[in-house]
């Protein structure tokens, strides 16, 4: 198990990781909301998550990770405005919000698997632990952190300790929050206040996932209706990982109001005990400069990259080439030379032997590891890999390191050069051998023209010191 330093938003410092239970990680990761099809920005942040995960992983540690959805509770707006996303999806395309979460979670699901990135330990979805919410919220009420309205439960943020820690914000600056729905609740106590139970009653009144009076809780007088967004990930984290979570990752316009509040509230329950030890964020993804947005014909889906003739896997190559805590630009051209450069990873690691018992080597892991210790630094990770795919190392060496390598990446090499040996036909290897016996007994001319029918069959020869080395053009 190797040191790791992360930049933790929290403390706004890079640091050492010091798990609750070494080398066993707990990590937390906000999924999706499954009401529409996750555009480009979506997935990079997911990928970021599995660099995250793979490299901790490849350091020595046993990650345990858990990223939800959320398929109930989170409106329109990141705060207590507006309808449910979920009934959106569901009023727009005539089906019911359950059928749109499946149909939205199969897509996404589907995304991921192209794009090669590790399936969490567990996938929770918020509507099989609305129990845990409501469970959570009486403890708040008990305590004297929530209160009720006719309208909804709230956290009062006043009891909250240090609430802005995590954003940095001065309380009177923050943005106010609006009341249960798009009309303010009379029977707020204070505008920052935030819902943790939205009532079948006022703006919600027809809404179309509910869940019957489940309170005990003597404070709440009718309790039929649904959860709000922030207490969602607070009990599914529980739910899984305990009282403290060693990781929790997610995008940084999450800091300010959803994130701050699961520290709110998760602390309040637990008496202050610390809801999570490191904070990571990753940052936006901007196309052509700009924020990505459906008005502008901007915000893409990987179907839309796989339509123009990209693998998900070049997508994925171009998102490795930026820190998970920088901005990056999305264009169409960054993409196309992405894609030219895993073609040419892919030719160099074909030219190479393969040998049972080659092993990677040790310097360069070092190095490479040592990129990851330092807050999950990829693109540095990736130009020690390229170091390494240009250097004069052995070939069976060079290809077992950066096999090796790929165990963080996630390029998915070791599968794309079996493909490659695979259509590569019997006979037209055993034409390669009898060329390499030519060449060795001096015959050239013989050489050439096994060479000159292979490649009227539409294969080329590339000659190395371990002989001829075929593929198709």
């Amino acid at each position: 198990m190797k040191d790791i330093y992360f930049h933790n938003t929290l403390t706004r410092k890079k640091e050492l990781f010091k798990p609750g239970n070494p080398p066993s990680v707990s990590m937390y990761q906000c999924g999706p909301t499954v009401y529409w099809t996750q555009h480009i920005g979506n997935l990079r942040a997911a990928i970021m998550g599995d660099v995250v995960t793979r490299s901790l992983t490849y350091l020595g540690y046993d990650v345990t990770l858990i990223r939800n959805y959320t398929d109930v509770g989170h409106l329109t707006s990141d705060e207590d405005e507006g309808e449910d996303k979920m009934e959106k999806g569901a009023r727009r395309e005539g089906v019911s919000p359950e059928e749109i979460a499946q149909k939205y979670i199969d897509r996404y699901e589907r995304d991921i698997a192209a794009l090669n990135i590790l399936p969490p330990t567990i996938c929770p979805r918020a509507t099989n632990h609305v129990a845990d919410m409501i469970a959570m919220t009486e403890k708040l009420l008990e305590k004297g952190y929530a209160y009720a309205t006719p309208l909804a439960i709230y956290f009062d943020v006043s009891k909250a300790k240090d609430y802005t820690k995590l954003s940095r914000q001065n309380l009177d600056e923050l943005r106010s929050g609006a009341g249960a729905g798009d009309v303010s609740d009379p029977d707020k106590q204070n505008s920052r206040d935030f819902a943790l139970w939205f009532f079948k009653a006022g703006t919600h009144k027809n809404a179309l996932q509910t869940w019957a009076s489940l309170f005990e809780s003597p404070l709440v007088e009718q309790g039929e209706g649904f959860p709000g967004w922030h207490i969602e990930c607070s009990a599914m984290s529980e739910a899984y990982l305990g009282e403290t979570l060693d990781i929790h990752m997610g995008g940084v316009e999450h800091i300010s109001v959803h994130h701050t509040n699961e520290i709110a509230q998760s602390e309040s329950v637990h008496d202050g005990a610390e809801y999570a030890r490191v904070w990571l964020h990753n940052e936006h993804l901007t196309v052509d400069g700009k924020k990505m947005a459906k008005s502008e014909g901007t915000s893409y889906s990987l179907e839309e990259v796989e339509e123009r003739g990209f693998s998900p896997l070049a997508l994925r190559y171009f998102f490795l080439q930026a820190h998970y805590r920088s901005k990056q630009n999305f264009t169409w051209e960054a993409l196309e030379a992405a894609s030219r450069g895993l073609e040419n990873i892919r030719k160099t690691l074909r030219t190479l032997p393969e040998s049972a018992d080659a092993q990677s080597d040790e310097k360069a892991v070092s190095r490479f590891a040592e990129k990851l210790a330092d807050d999950v630094n990829v693109p540095q990770a990736l130009a020690v890999f390229h170091d390494v795919l240009g250097s004069d190392m052995g070939g069976d060496a060079k290809r077992a390191t950066l096999i090796d390598m790929d165990r963080v990446l996630g390029l998915g090499l070791a599968d794309s050069m079996k493909e490659k040996k695979e259509a590569i036909p019997e006979n037209i290897l055993t034409r390669v051998k009898e060329r390499d016996e030519l060449r060795a007994q001096g015959d050239y001319a013989g050489a050439d023209v096994i060479r000159d029918e292979l490649e009227e069959k539409g294969y080329a020869i590339k000659d190395t010191p371990d002989g001829g080395r075929v593929e198709r053009v």
